[in-house]
């Protein structure tokens, strides 16, 4: 008994080790996401109609590798729950894209990192669930911090891309809710299916094939660095504690500024920058509460 002991220890240390690596690596490739999106010519909907083209088929060969491994017992049917999920989860990729092209990569990584207040207000108003007060002081800080953010938009030009990203923000929280209320659905199979449905739409709207060479070539890269991001978290997830896995996910915010002042040379206004301190801090020091009762708890 002993001597198996330190094995088991040395096999769940091994386990959160990769798992803090996936959700790391995720958290940079997802904030790629504003730097590709500005550096695509073609419009909104053409970006997700091939991003979600690419995305599909790489998340898909994902689900079914996963499925194959376990022996077929992951059920790939969706239903009217896994239906709503994809619909609901395209409608708000779009806005999310669309909103990085009126406004700073900054102002849409501060605003999104708030989803997580938001999908606690909507567990409150929907399925009566008890907002802890920690959750509710950081919301209110958080709150403050976006409305100074768009405060200083009134007049730049950049308000439309901020409201966009609030309504995105808002549909990803929501999401939240429904993938905790839909426990039997495969939700990463209704990803990709949700990824197929931007495909169809952008298809049917706009004209996907009127790209340049350079733009085909960065919505491949688009699509995926898209599913890749989608599987390292979802594999890096198993294997770690939520909250840990909710603090290294937010480390996405600050990747996505920096890449683009990087890349894009976007340093956004003042206004935005104290906003956006004001939302990290908030985040943050939830994330860290929940992350250090975690331990805590697993110590005891």
């Amino acid at each position: 008994m002993t001597d198996t002991l330190p094995d088991g220890a040395a096999k769940a240390a091994a386990q959160r080790t990769v798992g803090i690596a996936l959700v790391s690596a995720s958290a940079v490739v997802f904030g790629l996401t504003g730097v590709l999106t500005k550096s695509i010519h073609a419009d909104p909907l053409t970006i997700t109609c091939w991003r979600g083209f690419v995305g599909s088929i790489l998340i898909a060969l994902y689900v079914l590798w996963r499925r194959r491994r376990s022996g077929g017992r992951e059920s790939l049917r969706l239903g009217w729950r896994g239906w709503l999920l994809a619909i609901e989860g395209a409608a708000a990729s779009i806005a999310f894209i669309a909103a990085f092209k009126f406004t700073y990569v900054a102002n849409v990584a501060v605003i999104y990192a708030t989803s997580p207040f938001i999908a606690a207000l909507f567990a409150f108003l929907l399925v009566r669930e008890k907002v802890r007060l920690q959750t509710m002081l950081a919301a209110a800080v958080s709150l403050c911090g976006v409305g100074v953010m768009v405060w200083a938009g009134f007049g730049t030009g950049h308000l439309f891309g901020d409201g966009l990203a609030l309504l995105m923000t808002t549909g990803s929280a929501l999401y939240m809710i429904m993938v905790r209320a839909f426990r039997d659905t495969p939700v990463v199979w209704a990803g990709a299916v949700s990824a197929f449905l931007l495909f169809v739409f952008g298809w049917f709207v706009t004209d996907p094939l009127a790209v340049s060479a350079r733009d085909a070539l960065l919505l491949a890269a688009f699509g995926g660095s898209f599913a890749l991001a989608s599987i390292l978290w979802t594999e890096g997830s198993r294997l770690i504690p939520a909250p840990e896995s909710g603090l290294l996910g937010s480390a996405e915010v600050p990747f996505a500024i920096l890449f683009a002042f990087l890349f894009l040379g976007e340093i956004p206004p003042v206004a935005s920058i104290i906003g956006g301190a004001i939302v990290l801090c908030a985040v943050f020091a939830h994330a860290g509460r929940d992350w250090l009762a975690a331990r805590r708890s697993a110590a005891n």
